[in-house]
C-alpha cells in the first residue's frame, strides 16, 4: 500500500516538474534579450585602468593658411593629432597633442567639446595640446579644415573605445638630451636682455654663448599590458623648429623624432609633447641649415631611445590614479580692445584649466600657452621624490608666459605676451596644489 502510494505521488511529482519546466522554457523564450542581462552591483569593483589610442591626419591641404605663409606642396611626414584615452580614474581623460601652432580660446573650447561628447566624459577631462611647428596652421574653429579634423577626431576616438586595453603597469624613464635646446634668451651685463637667439641663429658669436638656462631631461612615460607596450608618451622643453617658411606644412624635427620611435617600437602608438619651451630654442646648434633638421630629429630620437631603455615598470594601482583640474584666471596685460578673443574670453569671465594627471609617483602637468622654461624646473624641484613631467602650449589664448623677474629683463618673449607679470603666482599657486595634494592609495 505504502509502496503504491509513494509510486503514485513520485508519479505525479515527476508529471509537475516536468510541466513547470516546460512553461519556464517557453517563458524565457519569449523573453527579449535584454531582460535576460543582470545589472552588476553598484558597489561592484571597478574594472581597473584601461586604455584606447587614436591617430589622425592633421595635414591641411594645399592653399591653406599656415601661421607663416600659405600650404603650397606636402612633406613625406604628415602632421598628426595622436592622443590617448585612460579609463578607470572616474569619467575617461583623454590626453592629445596635435602637430599645430596653437589652439587658443574658443577653438580648445570647441575641441575639448567634440572629445568629450565622442569620449563620453565631460571637457574637463580633455587636455588639448600642441607641438608649436611653425610651418604648420593655427587651429581655428572658423577653418572648414579644423572643423574637418574635429569630426576625424571624434571618429576616431569612438572607434578606439571599442578597442581599450588593460593596463597593468607604467614605465617612467628619463634621459638627458644633448645639443638639442638652448636659451634664446642673452643677458647682458646690466640684466637686461642683451640679444635673442631665436630657434636657428647664422651669428656664430651668439652660437658661442653658453647654452643658458635648459631643461635638458626628456621624461617619457609608458602604459603596458603585461609585458606589451600599449603607449609610449614623451616630455621635451624646447621651440621646435630647425627652418621654417617654407610654405610646407612639416612636423619638423620633433615628428621625425617621434616617427623614428614609432619604427622601433612598433606595437605601442608614440605620442610627443612640447614641455615649457617658450624661451627655448635650438639656436646654439642650429645655424638654419636644412641638413640640421635630421641632426637634431636623430639629438632628439637618442634622448627617447635612452628614456625608453632607462625605463622602470611599476604596477598601475588604481586607487593612487587621478585626473586634478584647477580652473585659473590670467589677466591680460590690457582689458581694452575687445576684437582679441583673449580679452573678449577674460572679460567675459572664462579661465583656463590647469590640469594634472597623478599616477602612483608620477605627476604629469599640462599647462598653457608658452611657458618659460622655469616654471618646468620649479615644479620638478618642488618634488624631488616624484617622478613630474609637464607638457605646455596648451590653451594658446596667452601666448608667452614669462616669469615675473623676465618681464624686468625685456626681450621679445614679454613683449609678446599678454599676460602680466602676475600669471607667475597664479601658475606657481596651481602647481603647488597639484604637487602637494595627497592621492590616496
Amino acid at each position: 500500500m505504502y509502496r503504491n502510494l509513494n509510486s503514485i505521488v513520485e508519479c505525479h511529482a515527476h508529471i509537475y516538474f516536468t510541466t513547470i519546466l516546460c512553461l519556464l522554457v517557453i517563458l524565457l523564450a519569449t523573453l527579449p534579450a535584454s531582460a535576460l542581462e543582470i545589472d552588476p552591483p553598484q558597489d561592484s569593483e571597478p574594472l581597473g585602468l584601461r586604455l584606447a589610442t587614436f591617430d589622425v591626419d592633421a595635414t591641411p591641404p594645399i592653399g591653406h593658411k599656415l601661421n607663416y605663409g600659405v600650404m603650397n606642396n606636402s612633406w613625406d611626414l604628415s602632421l598628426r593629432a595622436k592622443g590617448i584615452i585612460l579609463f578607470g580614474i572616474g569619467q575617461p581623460v583623454v590626453l592629445l597633442a596635435v602637430d599645430w601652432i596653437g589652439i587658443a580660446n574658443e577653438s580648445q573650447d570647441e575641441f575639448k567639446r567634440a572629445i568629450a561628447s565622442a569620449a563620453g566624459t565631460v571637457p574637463e577631462r580633455i587636455a588639448v595640446h600642441t607641438l608649436h611647428q611653425h610651418d604648420a596652421p593655427v587651429g581655428d574653429i572658423k577653418s572648414d579644415f579644423v572643423i574637418e579634423v574635429t569630426r576625424r577626431l571624434e571618429t576616431a576616438v569612438k572607434y578606439s573605445l571599442g578597442h581599450a586595453q588593460p593596463v597593468t603597469h607604467m614605465g617612467l624613464g628619463t634621459a638627458p638630451v644633448y645639443k638639442v635646446a638652448s636659451n634664446r634668451r642673452i643677458i647682458g651685463p646690466d640684466g637686461f636682455v642683451r640679444k635673442m637667439r631665436y630657434t636657428s641663429c647664422r651669428d656664430s658669436a651668439l652660437r658661442a654663448e653658453p647654452e643658458g638656462l635648459v631643461d635638458p631631461v626628456l621624461s617619457l612615460v609608458s602604459f603596458w599590458n603585461g609585458t606589451n607596450p600599449l603607449a609610449v608618451v614623451s616630455f621635451y622643453a624646447v621651440h621646435p623648429q630647425s627652418y621654417d617658411h617654407t610654405g610646407v606644412a612639416n612636423p619638423d624635427y620633433p615628428g621625425i623624432a617621434r616617427f623614428l620611435r614609432q619604427l622601433a617600437v612598433p606595437d605601442a602608438l608614440h605620442v610627443h609633447f612640447n614641455g615649457a619651451g617658450g624661451n627655448l630654442g635650438a639656436g646654439k646648434y642650429n645655424d638654419g641649415s636644412h641638413e640640421n633638421r635630421g641632426v637634431l630629429a636623430e639629438r632628439l630620437a637618442d634622448g627617447m631611445k635612452r628614456a625608453w631603455e632607462a625605463t622602470v615598470r611599476e604596477p598601475i594601482i588604481t586607487n593612487a590614479a587621478a585626473w586634478l583640474t584647477e580652473p585659473v584666471a590670467l589677466k591680460p596685460n590690457t582689458l581694452k580692445g575687445d576684437d582679441n578673443p583673449y580679452v573678449r574670453r577674460y572679460n567675459a569671465g572664462g579661465k583656463i584649466d590647469l590640469h594634472c594627471l597623478a599616477l602612483g609617483r608620477a605627476r604629469i602637468l599640462f599647462m598653457p600657452g608658452e611657458l618659460f622654461v622655469e616654471y618646468q624646473l620649479a615644479a620638478k624641484a618642488m618634488r624631488p621624490d616624484l617622478f613630474v613631467a609637464m607638457a605646455a602650449y596648451g590653451d594658446y589664448g596667452p601666448g608667452y608666459i614669462p616669469t615675473a623677474k623676465a618681464f624686468k629683463e625685456g626681450g621679445y618673449e614679454p613683449g609678446a605676451s599678454r599676460v602680466t607679470p602676475q600669471a607667475e603666482e597664479v601658475l606657481m599657486t596651481g602647481i603647488r596644489k597639484f604637487l602637494t595634494q595627497e592621492i590616496s592609495k
